[in-house]
């Protein structure tokens, strides 16, 4: 039986949100925006820092850093000691931004002294749901003494990363170690670049539609990609880039067990505990048909054979699809109703049901770290995940630690036992 809880709310911004990424572990940031068109919609990033105050996750804004008439549709983060770098797909072109860390006073925070690059100022606030106004901004064990984290934000290289009539990026990724960065867009061509130079090293041609998802492998030495052709491609992606000429290693097309056609939506990798450099695939598939009822599937894929493990139905079509890094959970947002589902990966049973989490369709998740930078959030969750939508707000929900059985349940069934054992005893003569 899933269990419901939604921790609900966490911000609130004034633009829609397409992209979700960790940058440490308490660390989040979003992005999107209105396009280019005059709205008055702003388009960039925001950073929050999340916390716990014993009985809620708690978000305070860090920084705001606005890309003109450039709207963030997608990004990817990846680490390298102090600092980040990030990748933003901006139509055609892939933007990288190097994202400093700094250790600040806690009342310089508070003063607003932080700039982004562009010049655009922005105070420290909390940014907790509406009924919840008493929330401390800090953890109830943390020292308020204790320097801070911030960023700084700048815009460094640029690139074309797709080449159709109507060029768009539809989706970038950057490899765990930091060496490789694939993208695809409408062009239907996987290109990877090498990383952070951005120097294209080799273009893969093995779907015939747009490009919908890319994913690296937990051990970098494979790359899925899906796309509107319904096909799922599993490319080499070792130390020596793949020849042009190579084709996919795998080419998998979704089995759904009713036998409609169906098409991928998005594809993760998973981490295979307690094995080392072993990994499963998930595939997340809505149907072609648009009548009728619709009901998306959540996949399990072995991606050395490419045979199916499992199928779960879901009944509605799916958004979104999110894996912890630690490879326990999966995470999965709805096309219509806005609702999340956190399920077990191995077993792909669901634990926790959000119905109705966003007002319109989830367009990212994310799990909160369990392996990244910095000291994690202290929370009595098992698991706690992130999710946004372009209904512009920011929520949370997290998974309760399944715990024993309750003292007094015990006690209870102690003296239980204890009577039957007389009870039979007397009965018996003994």
């Amino acid at each position: 039986m899933a269990r419901n809880r939604c921790d609900g709310l966490l911000a609130r911004v004034d633009f829609p949100l397409y992209a979700l990424q960790t940058l440490t572990n308490r660390h989040i940031l979003v992005a999107g925006g209105g396009g280019a068109s005059n709205t008055g919609v702003a388009n960039g990033f925001e950073i929050f820092e999340l916390s716990h105050n014993g009985s809620r996750f708690v978000a305070e804004e860090v920084m705001r850093y606005e890309t003109g008439p450039n709207v963030v549709m997608t990004c990817a983060v990846r680490s390298a000691g102090n600092r980040i770098f990030l990748t933003a797909g901006q139509e055609s072109h892939c933007q990288l931004y190097r994202v400093n860390i700094k250790m600040v006073d806690p009342a310089e925070m508070r003063r607003g002294s932080f700039r982004a690059e562009n010049g655009l100022i922005r105070r420290r606030r909390r940014t907790v749901s509406e009924n919840n106004d008493n929330i401390p901004k800090k953890d109830s064990n943390s020292n308020t003494t204790e320097k801070r984290i911030s960023f700084e934000i700048r815009s460094s290289d640029s690139v074309q990363t797709d080449f159709g009539e109507d060029p768009l990026q539809r989706v970038v990724r950057i490899s765990h170690d930091g060496k490789f960065m694939a993208t695809g867009g409408i062009d239907a061509v996987v290109r990877l670049w090498s990383f952070p130079k951005m120097q294209l090293l080799c273009e893969l041609k093995g779907h015939t539609k747009e490009l919908d998802d890319l994913d690296f492998s937990p051990c970098d030495t494979t790359l899925v990609s899906i796309a509107k052709d319904g096909l799922a491609n599993l490319w080499p992606t070792s130390s020596q880039a793949p020849a042009r000429s190579r084709g996919p290693l795998l080419q998998i097309t979704c089995q759904p067990p009713n036998g409609s056609k169906y098409l991928f939506r998005r594809c993760r990798f998973g981490l295979i505990e307690d094995k080392k450099n072993a990994f499963r695939m998930f595939t997340i598939a809505n149907p072609l048909a648009r009548s009728g009822k619709q009901k998306g599937l959540i996949q399990l894929w072995d991606p050395k054979d490419g045979s199916l493990q499992k199928t779960v139905v879901v009944n509605e079509s799916l958004a979104s699809l999110a894996v912890r890094d630690d490879g326990r959970f999966v995470g999965i947002g709805t096309m219509y109703s806005g609702s999340v589902d956190i399920y077990i990966a191995f077993s792909l049973q669901r634990v926790l049901h959000v119905a109705n989490a966003h007002m319109m369709f989830v367009t990212g998740l994310e799990f909160l770290p369990v392996r990244g930078y910095g000291p994690p959030v202290t929370s009595r969750s098992e698991a706690a995940l992130l999710s946004i939508s372009v209904d512009n707000c920011v929520a949370i929900h997290s998974l309760p630690c399944r715990s024993m059985m309750p003292a007094w349940m015990a006690i209870v069934l102690i003296i239980f036992v204890l009577f039957c054992t007389f009870t039979l005893c007397s009965y018996l003569g003994i």
